[in-house]
């Protein structure tokens, strides 16, 4: 685990995001929320991915379920991709 925790309810003020919207991406699996001395952190190492979520939610107005979706597809389009890349190098070998 990343050493450097982050906590929730600062980043919220300094982000002017909702916190309950940081705890729904975590009930949702989206982010790892960890509670040390009964306040919710995160990971600094998840501030990237929890920046995309909160743009897709507060610029494209996505729900936390929308941006499951949105994450599994293009986690999905990801795999797809280094599938094709595979498939290229092999036929790059064989041809």
């Amino acid at each position: 685990m990343n050493s450097e925790l982050i906590i929730i309810k600062e980043y919220c003020m300094y982000s002017n995001v909702e916190p309950e919207f940081i705890m729904d991406l975590g009930e949702e699996g989206l982010i790892e929320i960890y509670i040390v001395d009964n306040e919710p952190h995160i990971q600094a190492s998840q501030l990237e991915m929890l920046e995309r979520y909160i743009r897709w939610h507060y610029d494209l107005s996505v729900n936390v379920a929308g941006i499951d979706v949105i994450r599994n597809l293009l986690d999905k389009m990801d795999e797809m991709q280094r599938e094709i890349d595979r498939l290229r190098e092999i036929a790059r070998l064989i041809g």
